[in-house]
């Protein structure tokens, strides 16, 4: 099993996803930004350095909204998703096809990653 790490960043009302890259596996699907937890580094650590690879922004992490475990036919991922705000810098698309601030109302126009769908579900109770 895969440790990832995303992070849920509010903007108001509304809070941002990311598309995967065409050539990636599950190319094209929005997401949470995050990535893998390297060996050494703890969920926080890594959050912050996949949102500076990915966004080429410094991340405040708040506490885990949600975890969820997810097997895809290729891997089998054990995703915490943490809130978190934008410290510094003003996010850019240096790794994904495309970015988005939604409402909650919003996320069925987008096809997600399955791995987020129970997240998903949880955000438009609220």
């Amino acid at each position: 099993m895969v440790e990832v790490v995303a992070a849920l960043i509010w903007r108001g009302e509304r809070f941002l996803i990311c598309q995967r890259p065409a050539h990636k596996a599950r190319g094209l699907l929005w997401e949470f930004v995050g990535g893998k937890v390297e060996p050494g580094e703890t969920k926080e650590q890594a959050l912050v350095r996949e949102c500076r690879e990915e966004l080429d922004v410094e991340l405040s992490v708040g506490e885990p909204f949600m975890d969820v475990t997810h097997a895809y036919p290729d891997i089998t991922v054990h995703l915490t998703l943490f809130s978190a705000s934008i410290a510094a810098g003003r996010p850019k698309l240096l790794e994904h096809a495309a970015m988005a601030w939604i409402a909650p109302a919003e996320i069925p126009r987008y096809d997600f990653c399955p791995a987020d769908e129970e997240i998903l579900k949880k955000l438009m109770e609220k």
